[in-house]
């Protein structure tokens, strides 16, 4: 039998390792966003550069900007879900189908298993697909793609092929009048499947950056390190409060 102080005193180590190893990750994945996320200084009122323009932005506006962005950048982006054609539950949608079309921003039937089984074979062939689960509580029919096909489509293909284009968004956390359908938390679940990255962002400015950086994880020029992206949003915080966010358009 080992000492209880030494059998604490490695689980705090390897506890501390992981914490480490799962910080690097996520300073790689989101570009050092983590670092920019603390401290945003403000713009100099006396540039007049694009990068200088700012827009005041809840969570949900944020979240919206990017993945305009996205689609405006990315001709192979799309954006799908259910009921996401008209702005979705928490409007994390609003006006896309009207500026990209319906082939590009689309409702889907009420499936959480479809959405993220085509969101694996559309990125399996080069594609960029931006999946909403609408609420994080109806993921659990998805986790036989997610967590047996989406997180191991590399692994299972000797490092061949990946289907890292893969972002799904939804909210998450509890809420008073949620019910058990409306207010779980599975972050925990995916956190500990090899092949998923997971992102909670604190607020709008955090919601802006991870987003992009989620959607663009598979266009760095190590593609075959890319991986999925689950972008979780505690529901209360969207539109808590907002704040001014630099728009690069």
């Amino acid at each position: 039998m080992f000492p209880l102080s030494i059998v604490t005193s490695n689980m705090w180590r390897r506890s501390a390792t992981v914490s480490r190893r799962a910080l690097s990750l996520a300073e790689s994945i989101a570009g050092n966003s983590v670092a920019r996320f603390s401290s945003v200084a403000a713009p100099d009122p006396q540039d007049e550069s694009p990068l200088a323009t700012t827009e005041r932005m809840n969570l949900f506006t944020a979240v919206n900007n990017a993945m305009a962005i996205a689609l405006r950048t990315d001709e192979s982006a799309v954006v799908f879900g259910e009921d996401v054609a008209f702005g979705g539950v928490f409007r994390c949608t609003q006006t896309l189908r009207e500026q990209f079309g319906e082939d590009r921003v689309f409702n889907t039937p009420l499936s959480e298993n479809g959405i993220a089984g085509f969101a694996i074979g559309y990125a399996s062939m080069g594609g960029t697909a931006i999946g909403e689960i609408q609420f994080a509580d109806y993921i659990f029919p998805a986790f036989d793609q997610i967590v047996n096909e989406m997180a191991k489509f590399r692994y299972r293909s000797g490092n061949q092929w990946n289907c890292g284009g893969v972002t799904l968004r939804s909210p998450c956390g509890a809420v008073g009048h949620g019910g058990h359908y409306h207010s779980q938390s599975p972050e925990a679940y995916l956190a500990h499947t090899p092949g998923l990255v997971v992102v909670m962002p604190r607020g709008p400015k955090a919601a802006k950056v991870s987003t992009g950086s989620c959607v663009k994880n598979h266009q760095q020029e190590n593609s075959s390190c890319a991986e999925c992206a689950s972008h979780l949003s505690f529901w209360f915080l969207i539109r808590c409060f907002a704040t001014h966010i630099r728009v690069f358009c």
